[in-house]
Parts: structure tokens; sequence; C-alpha cells
């Protein structure tokens, strides 16, 4: 009996050593990978997302023909005015934070904790450009406290291996514009009938616009909320001089 025991004992100490050595190795390899991948799309144009390939599976479980219109362009073939609406737009500290903007992040939360005591309480994010470019070049579409840990630790992995014009360059060409349209270049197309090296500066105002829902609002067709928050976004691209000064990178 007391042998029978024992054997169930070491059987189970065998289990759970063969369970960590693989979860260990798991682990290793993931983070093998994560570096691998982030240091290949340092120089490689990212071809697909997983918000992407979900959108196409929406549309084909809707009923809707699949459409994914994308086509890449280095950021120095796209006027300064498109990047400088998304960083006036989306996170005017792009230049000067390591991913991650704390003090809009106090903001937000202040912001949150008043409107819980409304009765159609309204939410403010605080997520940077480097965020969301993390988000949606790893990761899948989700408001859970796991994909939130990934998002932290791919942000930071971008902030250390990719310059911040390779950063604003990727999220210029992912990020979500549209009904199945996907950067500045295939939005320009779409909205404006002509490429996006041919933007001014009032349209790239516009593409900014819409980001924060892009399947809500259509650049093509502005609502006067979207008209409203071009003109704002204008106002703050003068405010940078109307132009995006990489140089300025670290500074306050």
């Amino acid at each position: 009996m007391r042998q029978k025991a024992l054997t169930i004992v070491m059987d189970m100490k065998k289990k759970l050593f063969e369970f960590w050595s693989i979860f260990w190795k798991t682990s290793v390899f993931l983070f093998a990978f994560s570096i691998l991948l982030t240091v290949v799309y340092r120089f490689v144009p990212v071809p697909v997302t997983i918000l992407m390939l979900q959108r196409c599976g929406e549309q084909v479980a809707d009923g809707k023909p699949m459409t994914l219109k994308k086509d890449w362009i280095a950021l120095e073939d796209v006027p300064n005015c498109m990047p400088l609406a998304v960083v006036a737009s989306e996170d005017q500290n792009f230049l000067s934070h390591n991913g991650f903007d704390f003090q809009a992040i106090e903001k937000a939360m202040k912001y949150n904790e008043k409107q819980k005591k409304r009765k159609r309480p309204k939410t403010k994010g605080a997520s940077t450009i480097s965020q969301q470019t993390a988000k949606n070049v790893f990761l899948w579409p989700s408001r859970s406290w796991v994909r939130k840990g990934f998002e932290v630790y791919f942000t930071a992995l971008i902030e250390l291996l990719w310059s911040k014009e390779r950063i604003i360059e990727v999220y210029l060409n992912v990020a979500e514009m549209g009904d199945g349209i996907y950067g500045v270049e295939a939005a320009s197309q779409q909205y404006f009938h002509k490429p996006s090296s041919k933007i001014t500066p009032q349209q790239a105002a516009m593409l900014a616009a819409v980001l924060p829902n892009p399947r809500k609002y259509n650049a093509g067709q502005p609502s006067a909320f979207v008209q409203k928050r071009q003109a704002w976004i204008l106002k703050q691209m003068s405010m940078f001089g109307g132009i995006l000064d990489f140089s300025k990178k670290g500074e306050e």
C-alpha cells in the first residue's frame, strides 16, 4: 500500500515536471518569436493583421462580399500633413513619450470616474499611437486584461526596437479607416480618388477625424460631427507649426 502511494506521488511529480518543462519551453519560444517578428516588421511591410481577418469573417457571416483594401506606402511618400494629422488627433505627445502617456491616462481615469455618476456615462481612452500600433499589428480585438497585458508588452517592444518614424509608418498602413479599408493609401483612393502622396492637410484631417470609429463615420460623406472634428484637428495641426518634426523626438 505504501509502495503504491509512493508510486502515485512519483508519477504526479513526473507529470508536474513535464508540464512545467513544456510550459517553460513554450514560453521561451513565444518570447523569442515575438522579438523575431518585431525585428522583421521593423523592415518588412505588415502583410495582414488579425483585425483584417476578423472583419473579413464578419463580412462573410453577414452575407456581404469580402472586402479587404490595403496598399502599403512608405512614410517618405506620404505628405507630412498625414502623420501630423493623426498625431494631432490621437496622440499629441507621441514624439516625447516612450509608448505610454501617463498624464493622458490620469486625465482619462478622472474623466471616467466622473462619468460613472451620470445616467449615460461616456468613457475616454488614453491609448497612444504606439499602443494602437502594437494592438493592430500583433493582437486581437478585445477588452480583456489579458489582451491589455500583451499590448503593454508589445508596445514596450516596438518602442525599443522601432523608431518613431517606423511606428507611425506602420500605424498609417494598418489602421482601419472604413469597412474593409485599411491604411491611408487605400482610404485616400476610396474617399478622394487619388493617391495619398497627393493628399491635402484638409483631407488628412478628415481621415484622422474618423479614426475613433471608422466603421461608423465616413470620410467620403462626413457628418456634422466629423466635420467639426476635422476643424479641431486642423487647428491642432497649426499649433504644431503645420509640420511633424521627428528631430524633436524625446523633447517635452
